[in-house]
C-alpha cells in the first residue's frame, strides 16, 4: 500500500488532483521500493552489526552472534553467547520506541587485524553478560574457543552505552582497544544488576592491551568522571590524525533528557598510557532555541576530514512534541573539533587548569550542508567521484541520500528506499566492504541489503546526468543509466558519461540545414565513435533517403540534398550504429508550420527562418536562404533563452496596507495526510473572505524546495479549504499568507504511508447488521471513509470511526438474510481503495429458550440457549431485557458466554433487586438485541414441583410396565434374528470356501509370454539407483554427459587427490581411521563406499585389491567374535564396498540372464492382482501374496465388457492403429482404474500406447445420442456420514455389458497425478448403518458379514499363478549356464574359500553363511524387492509387499536352520513352506558346482575386470566423487594425519596429503575472489 517517493515535493501552479489508481499501481512497481532486496531476519532485535571484508557480515541479536555472507542468503556460523543454547533475551526488556544507540544487549562488535601479513583477522565482541564481558575469536570460525576474554569491558547495562574501536600502535606493533562506556546507571535498583569494581565506578573510557592471554581487568591506562558528573552516553569511536574520538552526549537515565551540549572527547592514539587531550561541544541546535541535545548518530568522512552526526530536540515519551525540525543533520569540520578542544574538568578528570567560570565553546556547523528533518535515525557518509554522499536512516523506514555539491550544499534527499513496516531504522548504517553498490540497512529485527542508488529509473541520458548522482552514469553500450561496474567496457573512457559531464554532452541526433541544396543529418554530444554509419530513411515508403559509413574514430554525417520530391516527406527513421550500439529518433516534419518557438522548431528537425520568425520543413527554401546564420542564431536563442515573464512582483503589489492581524486562522484539519495528497484540507479562523489572495506553503526537509498552494475554495469567513498535492513521507511546515503578508498561521502537517491492514475481527456477521467491526493495522488516520464490497451488490458505505491502529464499523444489514456472502472490506484514500480483508454474512444467530434462575434473593441469573454458529460476540453488541409481571422489564447485565457441544449459553446477570424468585417465576419472555437484530426469546417449559411429584409415580408405573413387554417382545425378536443370522452366516461361509477351493483347482491366470521388449535402464542409472538407493539427490550430479568433457579440465587439487588413492595403504589406512571416528554413521560410510566405487570406476582391478584387503581386515575383527555374523549388516564401508562391486561385475549377468524372468515375474504379479478388486485408497487387494495386502472386506463383483473407441489424436495417427477394441473391466472398479485397463489393453492389441499420459484422457459413455463424462468424483458420488467421499465405479453409473465408451483427450487444465485423503472411500467403507440407509433398497443385505481368514486361499491362488515364473527365476539365478559361474562369483567364492582355510576354519557352516551373506543377501535380494532398480518401471506399495514375501522365501533357500513352524506361524512363511526344501537342495548343489569348478587365474580375473573397466568409461562424473571424498578426509584431517604419523612407510603419503589440502584451500580462496 505504498507509493513511490519522488526527488522533492512538486511545486503545482495549481491544486494537484488526486494521484489516480493506475499512478499508484505504477509507483508500488517504481525502483526505490526494493521488492527484491535480499533480506535476513533474526529472532530478536538486533542490537550490532559490523561487516568484514574477508568473512561476511556479522549481526548480533538477543544473546546471539550470526555471521552471514554478502547477500545475507545463507548462514555461515552462530555463535550462542548464552549456554542454554537460544537466542531470547538474558532479561526481559521494554525498550522505548526508539532506543538509545548501544540500547543492547551486544555493546561492541568490531573486526580487525584483516590484511595484516601473517596472521588472521579478529573479531572482539563485547556484551552485557558476565558483568560486560569481552572476546576475541578467529573471524573464520566464530564456534572456536575464544582467544582471550576479560569482564567488565563494557557496559553490563542493556540500556548502558559503550564505544570503541580497535588500533594498532606502529612501533610496537600490538593492537589494543579504547573503549568508553557507562559502567555505572544513577537507578539504584538498576545498578543492582551487574557491581563493577570500585574502581571502575567512575570510568568513562578505558585502554587495553588486546594481544595478551586474557584482556586485563586493570586497564593500561582510564579516564574517569568528574566527581558529581551525571552519565555520559557514548554513541561512536573512531581514529583520526593520530587520537581517539568518542561523540557522547551527558544523559539523565531517571528522566530520560539530555542534561548537557553533545561533545567529543579526544584522547591519544598511544600504546603506552591514556592521554586525554580534551572535550569539544557541538551546537547542532539551528532552528530551534533550545537547541538539539541528543546525538542519534555518528559518521566520519575522513576522505574530506569531516564529521557528520544526526542530532535530536527531545521529543517526548509519545512523540507528541516532533516537529519538521526536530532531528538535523550536521558536518564538522574535524580540524575544527581538534584546534578547539581542550582538557578542562567538564565531564572528565583532567590535569589542566582552567578559568572556574568557563565553559565549553561550542562549535558550530558547516551551514550550508545542514538539514533538518523531522525523524532521522542515522548517517552515514562517504566520497564517491569527489562528490560528499550520505546517506540517512529514518524514523518511518526511509533510507535517504544526500549528494553535497563542491561547496559542501545539501541537496533534497532521495528515498532509495522504504520499509513496508516503517520500522525505525538502526543508528548504525554499513557499507558493503567489498561492492560499494550496497549498503546494509538494519531495522528492528531485519537486515537487508540496498542498492545505494536507482540508476536504471533514469530512462534517458540526460535525466540521468541531470540526477547528478555520483553512483550513476550513462551506459553507451547497454543504452541506459547505471553503475560504473554494471557497463561493459566501463574502463573505456568513451562507454561510460558520469557525473563530470554536462548533460548537453549526451548524444543526440540533429537535423541541420546548412545550405540551399542540403541537410545534413549528425551526432553532437560526448561519446567515442570508433566506427560509425547512418541511415535515414522514409518512414511511410522505407525508402532510403540517405546512408553512410565514417572513417575510423570519425562521426557519421548524413547528407540529404533538398530536392522538391522530399518535400512531401512527412516522417524520417534516423540510425546511427556505433558498433556494439547504436541510436535512433523519429522526425515528424507535419507539424513544423504550428512550432513557434526556436528552440522548439530546432528540436523537432525542422529549419528556422529568422526574418519571418517561423518554422518550416527542413527541406523547403526560406528566404533569405541564410541557413547557417538562422541555425546560429536560433542556438544562441536556446542557450540564452527568453526573458523571464515570471516575477514576484505581483503579489508585491497585492500587498494591501492592511495589517495581517485582521486575519486570524486557529487551526488545521486533518493534521495527517497520506502521500496521496488530500483533496479537502479545512481551515478554520476568522475573516477569510476580507482576503483577495491567501496561499499555504509547505516546507518539508529543510534542503528541498516548497510547496505554494493557492485556496481552492473560500466557504466562508471562516472556513476555507485546500487541495494538497501528494508528496513524500515527512513533516512538513505549514505557513498560510494572506494578500502576500507574513505567515499568518505556522504549524506543522504530516504526510504518512498508505494504510495498512491486519486484520478484521470479527470476520463473521449475521445478515440484519449491526455487530461492531474492528479493522486493525496502521495510518488509519488518512482514510477518507471506509466500504464494504460485492461484485453483485455493489459499494456499501459505512460510518466509521477511526483512530491510527485501528478502525471500528457497525456491519450495514442484508436484504437477503439467508444468503452467505462475503464482501470485502475497503477504504477509500482520495480516489484509491485499498483492500482490508474480507467480512464473511452468515444467517441469524436462533436462539432456542432461556431460563431464570435465583441462588439468593437480590440477585437473578438468566441463561439463553442459542444454536451453535461461528459469531464472535462481545459485551457492546449485546443488550438483554427481561419482561415479567404486568410487562415490568428489568436489564441483563451480560457475563459470558459458553459454548457447549450442541448449545451455546449466554449469562447474564440483574443485580440489587429484591423479590428474585417472584420475578423468575412471574418471568414471560426475554429480549435480545445483536446490532440491528431484535429477537423475543420464550422461556424453556418447566413444570411445577407440586404436579412432578403427583405425575411421577404413575408415570414410573407405566415405564416399568412398558419396559418389561418390550424387553419380552425384544428377546425373541433378538433370538429369532440370531438364528437368521446364523444360518446366514453358515451359508456364506459355506459358498465362500467352496468358491475359494473351486477357484484353486480351476482358475488359470493367462500369462503373456510375449510381452515386448523388456524397459532395461542403462547402467549408469542402475548402478545409481544401486549405490544410492535412499539418496536420489546424487544423481543428477554423477550423470551429466561426460563424452564432451577434455581431459585436461581436471583440475591440479582432484588429480593429485585422485593419485593419492590409488595409494593403497594410504586409502586403507583413511578408510580404518573413519571408521573409527564415533560421529562417522552408518549413512556416512555407505556414501563413502558408494563415491569410492564411482571414483575408482575405471580401476576395477585395483578396487577389487582394496576390497580383499578390506574383506581380510574384517575377518580379522570377526573372528574372535562370531564369524558367522560376517557381512550380514551393513555397518562397515567394506560391505557396502562389496554390495557396489557385485553390481557392477554382476550387471551384464542380470541382464542377460536375470532379467527376463525377472519381469516376467512382476508383469505377472500385476495381471493377478488387478483380475480381483483393489481398494485405491488403500492399494490392497483381493489377490496378493502378503496377508497384510489382503482385501478382505471383498464386496460382490463382476467383469463387464466394454466396447472402447479410441479418439484419433495427433500424437497417434498412425493407419494400422486399431482404434476399436474390447476391454473387461469390473463393475468395482473406479473409473481411475478403468482407464489403466483400458490403457494396457490398447497397449496389448497395437504394440505401442496411445500417446497420451492417464491425467490427459478421458472417459465418455454413449448412450444413443447422449454422452456422459465418467469421473471418480462428481455430483452424482454418494457422501457418507462425517462427510466420506465414496469414489464412483463402473457399478455406480450402471454400465452393463456391451457399452460403448470413448476415449477424448482433455481440453482444460489437468493435474499430474491424483491424490485422495481420508475424506474419500472406495470399497473399504465405514462401518456404519446410516450408510445403508443412504444406499437405498437395491444395495440393502449386500453388506454380508466378513472373516479375513475366509480369503487366505486367495493368497495360495496367487500363490499357484505365479508358481512357474518364480521357480523360472530361481533357477536362472542360481544355475550355471554353459557350465560357468559369472567371473565375479566363482573369485569371491574362491577367495572366501581360501580365507578359511587358512584360518584354519573347519566348520563348513561358516563358508556357507559367509558366501550367503555376500552374494544373496548383499545383491539378489536388493534386486529382487526393487525391481525399479532394473527396470524402467514404478513400484506400487502392493507390489512391494508381494516381493517382500518373494524375496523372504529367496533368502530361507540359502539358509540352513531348518524352520519348524506351526499352525500359528505367519502366513508369509507358511506360503512356501513345502518348496523351500527342494530349494536348499538346489543351493547346496549350487555352491557345490561353483567350489567344483576350475579356479579362475589371476590373468582372467584382470582381463574380465580390465573390460568392465573399459565399459565404463566416461559414465560417471569422477570429479565430483573424488570432491566428495575430500569432504570425508578434511572433516577427519587431524586425525587421518596423527595416524599416517604413526604408521611407517607412509611418510610420502603424509607429504602428498599436504600438498592436496593446500591445493584444495588454495582453489577456495580463488572462488571466494
Amino acid at each position: 500500500m505504498e507509493v513511490s517517493r519522488r526527488k522533492a515535493p512538486p511545486r503545482p501552479p495549481r491544486p494537484a488532483a488526486p494521484l489516480p489508481l493506475l499512478a499508484y499501481l505504477l509507483a508500488l512497481a517504481a525502483p526505490g521500493r526494493g521488492a527484491g532486496e535480499p533480506v535476513w531476519r533474526s529472532e530478536q532485535a538486533i542490537g550490532a552489526i559490523a561487516a568484514s571484508r574477508e568473512h561476511g557480515v556479522f549481526v548480533a541479536s538477543g544473546s546471539c552472534l550470526d555471521q552471514l555472507d554478502y547477500s545475507l542468503q545463507r548462514r555461515v556460523s552462530r555463535l550462542y553467547r548464552d549456554q542454554a543454547g537460544n537466542c531470547t533475551e538474558p532479561v526481559s526488556l521494554a525498550p522505548p520506541p526508539r532506543p538509545r544507540p548501544g540500547s543492547s544487549f551486544s555493546k561492541l562488535l568490531l573486526p580487525y587485524r584483516e590484511g595484516a601479513p601473517g596472521v588472521g583477522g579478529l573479531l572482539l565482541t563485547g556484551w552485557t553478560f558476565d558483568r560486560g564481558a569481552c572476546e576475541v575469536r578467529p573471524l573464520d570460525s566464530l564456534n572456536h574457543r575464544s582467544l582471550r576474554n576479560g569482564t567488565e569491558v563494557v557496559s553490563c547495562h542493556p540500556q548502558g552505552s559503550t564505544a570503541g574501536v580497535v588500533y594498532r600502535a606502529s612501533h610496537k606493533n600490538r593492537w589494543y582497544l579504547a573503549v568508553a562506556a557507562t559502567y555505572v546507571l544513577p537507578e539504584p535498583e538498576k545498578a543492582s544488576r551487574c557491581n563493577p569494581a570500585a574502581s571502575d565506578r567512575g570510568t568513562a573510557i578505558a585502554l587495553k592491551d588486546t594481544e595478551g592471554r586474557s584482556l586485563a581487568t586493570e586497564e593500561m591506562g582510564r579516564l574517569k568522571l568528574r566527581e558529581g558528573a551525571g552519565s555520559l552516553h557514548f554513541v561512536d569511536a573512531f581514529l583520526w590524525n593520530g587520537s581517539v574520538y568518542f561523540p557522547y552526549y551527558p544523559y539523565n537515565y531517571s528522566s530520560g533528557a539530555a542534561t548537557g551540549w553533545p561533545s567529543m572527547a579526544r584522547i591519544a592514539q598511544s600504546a603506552e598510557v591514556l592521554l586525554f587531550q580534551g572535550q569539544a561541544a557541538l551546537d547542532c541546535g539551528r532552528g530551534l532555541p533550545d537547541g538539539r541535545r541528543l546525538l542519534l548518530s555518528s559518521s566520519l568522512v575522513e576522505a574530506l576530514d569531516l564529521w557528520a552526526g544526526v542530532f535530536s530536540a527531545a521529543t517526548g515519551e509519545g512523540q507528541e512534541t516532533r516537529s519538521p525540525a526536530t532531528t538535523a543533520l550536521c558536518l564538522f569540520r574535524m580540524s575544527e573539533i581538534q584546534a578547539r578542544a581542550k582538557s578542562c574538568s567538564w565531564d572528565f578528570q583532567a590535569d589542566h587548569n582552567c578559568k572556574e567560570d568557563e565553559k565549553p565553546e561550542r562549535i558550530q556547523p558547516i551551514a550550508s550542508s545542514t538539514l533538518l528533518h523531522s525523524d532521522l535515525t542515522s548517517v552515514y557518509g562517504t566520497v564517491v567521484l569527489n562528490r560528499t554522499v550520505l546517506f540517512l536512516g529514518t524514523g518511518d523506514g526511509q533510507l535517504l541520500k544526500v549528494i553535497l555539491d563542491e561547496n559542501l550544499t545539501s541537496n533534497c534527499p532521495e528515498v532509495i528506499y522504504e520499509i513496508k513496516e516503517e520500522t525505525p531504522v538502526f543508528y548504525k548504517l554499513v557499507p558493503h566492504p567489498v561492492n560499494h553498490s550496497y549498503i546494509y540497512l538494519t531495522a528492528g529485527k531485519e537486515v537487508r541489503r540496498i542498492r545505494v542508488a536507482n540508476c536504471n529509473k533514469h530512462k534517458t541520458c540526460m535525466e540521468c546526468l541531470k540526477a547528478a548522482d555520483p553512483y550513476c552514469g550513462w551506459c553507451h553500450s547497454l543504452q541506459r543509466c547505471t553503475f560504473q561496474g554494471e557497463c561493459g567496457r566501463s574502463n573505456n573512457s568513451g562507454n561510460w558519461m558520469d557525473l563530470s559531464f554536462e548533460a548537453e554532452q549526451c548524444p543526440k541526433i540533429q537535423m541541420i540545414r546548412k545550405s540551399k541544396m542540403e541537410t545534413t543529418v549528425t551526432v553532437v554530444g560526448s561519446f567515442f565513435p570508433r566506427h560509425s554509419a547512418c541511415v535515414v530513411t522514409n518512414a511511410d515508403t522505407k525508402k532510403e533517403l540517405c546512408r553512410s559509413d565514417a572513417q575510423a574514430n570519425q562521426t557519421c554525417n548524413c547528407t540529404i540534398p533538398t530536392r522538391a520530391p522530399f518535400k512531401d516527406v512527412l516522417v524520417v527513421n534516423v540510425a546511427f550504429s556505433f558498433g556494439d550500439w547504436s541510436l535512433s529518433e523519429r522526425f515528424n516534419f507535419a507539424n513544423c508550420s504550428s512550432l513557434g518557438e526556436c528552440r522548439g522548431c530546432i528540436g523537432a528537425g525542422c529549419a528556422w527562418c529568422t526574418r519571418e520568425r517561423k518554422c518550416i520543413h527542413p527541406f523547403a527554401g526560406c528566404d533569405p536562404p541564410a541557413y547557417k546564420k538562422n541555425q546560429e542564431w536560433c542556438q544562441v536563442a536556446q542557450e540564452t533563452g527568453p526573458p523571464s515573464e515570471m516575477s514576484g512582483g505581483k503579489l508585491k503589489e497585492n500587498k494591501t496596507s492592511r495589517s495581517s492581524q485582521s486575519f486570524q486562522v486557529f487551526y488545521i484539519k486533518p493534521q495527517k495526510i497520506s502521500t496521496l495528497g488530500k483533496s479537502n484540507v479545512m481551515v478554520t479562523g476568522a475573516n477569510f473572505t476580507q482576503a483577495s489572495t491567501i496561499t499555504m506553503t509547505l516546507k518539508g526537509t529543510s534542503t528541498c524546495d516548497k510547496d505554494v498552494i493557492q485556496v481552492s475554495h473560500v466557504l466562508n469567513d471562516t472556513h476555507m479549504r485546500f487541495s494538497l498535492p501528494s508528496g513524500r513521507k515527512e513533516m512538513k511546515n505549514v505557513c498560510i499568507q494572506f494578500d502576500g503578508g507574513r505567515c499568518s498561521f505556522e504549524g506543522s502537517l504530516s504526510y504518512i504511508a498508505l494504510p495498512h491492514c491486519s486484520n478484521v475481527f470479527p470476520a463473521a456477521t449475521w445478515t440484519s447488521g449491526g455487530q461492531n467491526i474492528t479493522i486493525m493495522g496502521r495510518n488509519f488516520d488518512v482514510i477518507d471513509n471506509l466500504i464494504i464490497s460485492h461484485e453483485l451488490k455493489g459499494n456499501i458505505n459505512v460510518s466509521e470511526y477511526c483512530m491510527a491502529t485501528h478502525c471500528g464499523f457497525l456491519a450495514p444489514s442484508l436484504k437477503n438474510p439467508k444468503v452467505r456472502t462475503n464482501f470485502t472490506v475497503k477504504l477509500r484514500v482520495q480516489d484509491t481503495y485499498l483492500d482490508c480483508g474480507t467480512l464473511q454474512y452468515l444467517e441469524d444467530p436462533k436462539f432456542t429458550g432461556y431460563r431464570v434462575e435465583s441462588e439468593v434473593d437480590t440477585e437473578l441469573e438468566v441463561k439463553i440457549q442459542k444454536e451453535n454458529d461461528n459469531f464472535n460476540i462481545s459485551k457492546r453488541d449485546i443488550e438483554i431485557t427481561l419482561f415479567h409481571g404486568e410487562n415490568e422489564q428489568l436489564n441483563c447485565s451480560f457475563e459470558n458466554i459458553t459454548r457447549n457441544q450442541d448449545l451455546t449459553t449466554i449469562l447474564c446477570k440483574i443485580k440489587g433487586i429484591t423479590a428474585a424468585n417472584s420475578i423468575a417465576t412471574s418471568s414471560k419472555k426475554v429480549r435480545v438485541r445483536l446490532g440491528n437484530l431484535e429477537l423475543f426469546v420464550e422461556q424453556e417449559s418447566v413444570p411445577s414441583t407440586w404436579y412432578f411429584l403427583i405425575v411421577l409415580p404413575v408415570l414410573l408405573v407405566i415405564v416399568i410396565f412398558a419396559a418389561v413387554v418390550v424387553t419380552r417382545h425384544k428377546s425373541k425378536e433378538l433370538s429369532r434374528k440370531q438364528s437368521q443370522q446364523l444360518e446366514l452366516l453358515e451359508s456364506e461361509l459355506r459358498k465362500e470356501i467352496r468358491d475359494g477351493f473351486a477357484e484353486l483347482q480351476m482358475d488359470k491366470l493367462d500369462v503373456v509370454d510375449s510381452f515386448g521388449t523388456v524397459p532395461f535402464l542403462d547402467y549408469k542409472h542402475f548402478a545409481l539407483r544401486t549405490f544410492f538407493p535412499e539418496s536420489g539427490g546424487f544423481t543428477h550430479i554423477f550423470t551429466e554427459d561426460m563424452h564432451n568433457r577434455d581431459a585436461n579440465d581436471k583440475n591440479d587439487s582432484l588429480t593429485a587427490l585422485d593419485a593419492l588413492i590409488c595409494n593403497k595403504s594410504f586409502l586403507v589406512t583413511v578408510i580404518h581411521t573413519l571408521e573409527k571416528q564415533k560421529n562417522f554413521s552408518v549413512k556416512d560410510r555407505c556414501l563413502f563406499a558408494s563415491f569410492l566405487t564411482i571414483a575408482l570406476q575405471t580401476k576395477l582391478v585395483y578396487l577389487t585389491s582394496i576390497l580383499e584387503v578390506l574383506t581380510r581386515d574384517l575377518m580379522e575383527q570377526c573372528s574372535n567374535l562370531q564369524p558367522k555374523l560376517m557381512l550380514r549388516r551393513t555397518e562397515s564401508v567394506v560391505e557396502k564396498l562389496l554390495t557396489n562391486w557385485m553390481s557392477v561385475c554382476l550387471s551384464g549377468f542380470l541382464r542377460e540372464t536375470v532379467g527376463e524372468p525377472f519381469y516376467l515375474l512382476v508383469t505377472t504379479l500385476n495381471q493377478k492382482i488387478n483380475k480381483g478388486p483393489v481398494d485405491v485408497i488403500t492399494c490392497k487387494a483381493l489377490y496378493t501374496l502378503n496377508e497384510d495386502w489382503l482385501l478382505w472386506q471383498v464386496p460382490e463383483f463382476s467383469t463387464v465388457a466394454l466396447n472402447i473407441v479410441f479418439e484419433k489424436i495427433p500424437e497417434n495417427e498412425s493407419a494400422d492403429v486399431c482404434r476399436n477394441i474390447s476391454v473387461n473391466v469390473l463393475d468395482c472398479d473406479t473409473v481411475g482404474q478403468a482407464k489403466e485397463k483400458i490403457f494396457q489393453a490398447f497397449l496389448s492389441k497395437n504394440g505401442s500406447p496411445y500417446g497420451l499420459q492417464l491425467n490427459e484422457i478421458g472417459l465418455e459413455l454413449q448412450v444413443g445420442t447422449r454422452q456422459k463424462e465418467l469421473l471418480d468424483i462428481d455430483s452424482s458420488s454418494v457422501i457418507l456420514e462425517d462427510g466420506i467421499t465414496k469414489l464412483n465405479t463402473i457399478g455406480h453409473y450402471e454400465i452393463s455389458n456391451g457399452s460403448t465408451i470413448k476415449v477424448f483427450k482433455k481440453i482444460a487444465n489437468f493435474t499430474s497425478e491424483v491424490e485422495y485423503s481420508d475424506d474419500h472411500c472406495h470399497l473399504i467403507l465405514p462401518d456404519s448403518e446410516a450408510f445403508q440407509d443412504v444406499q437405498g433398497k437395491r444395495h440393502r443385505g449386500k453388506h454380508k458379514f466378513k472373516v479375513k481368514e475366509m480369503y487366505l486361499t486367495k493368497l495360495l491362488s496367487t500363490k499357484v499363478a505365479v508358481h512357474s515364473v518364480l521357480e523360472k527365476l530361481f533357477r536362472s539365478i542360481w544355475s550355471l549356464p554353459n557350465s560357468r559361474a559369472p567371473f565375479a562369483i566363482k573369485y569371491f567364492f574362491d577367495f572366501l574359500d581360501a580365507q578359511a582355510e587358512n584360518k584354519k576354519i573347519t566348520d563348513p557352516d561358516v563358508v556357507h553363511i559367509w558366501k550367503t551373506n555376500s552374494l544373496p543377501l548383499r545383491f539378489w535380494v536388493n534386486i529382487l524387492k526393487n525391481p525399479q532398480f532394473v527396470f524402467d518401471i514404478k513400484k506400487t506399495p502392493h507390489i512391494d509387499g508381494c516381493l517382500s514375501v518373494i524375496a523372504q522365501a529367496f533368502m530361507d533357500a540359502f539358509s540352513l536352520t531348518e524352520q519348524q513352524l506351526g499352525k500359528e506361524a505367519p502366513t508369509n512363511k507358511l506360503l512356501y513352506a513345502k518348496d523351500i526344501p527342494t530349494y536348499k537342495e538346489e543351493v547346496k548343489s549350487y555352491y557345490k558346482a561353483i567350489r567344483d569348478l576350475p579356479p579362475l587365474s589371476s590373468s582372467e580375473m584382470e582381463e574380465f575386470l580390465t573390460q568392465e573397466s573399459k565399459k565404463h568409461e566416461n559414465e560417471f562424473n569422477e570429479e565430483v566423487a573424488l570432491t566428495e571424498i575430500y569432504k570425508y578426509i578434511v572433516k577427519y584431517f587431524d586425525e587421518i594425519l596423527n595416524k599416517l604419523e604413526r604408521e611407517r612407510g607412509l611418510e610420502e603419503a603424509q607429504k602428498q596429503l599436504l600438498h592436496v589440502k593446500v591445493l584444495f584451500d588454495e582453489k577456495k580462496k580463488c572462488k571466494w575472489m
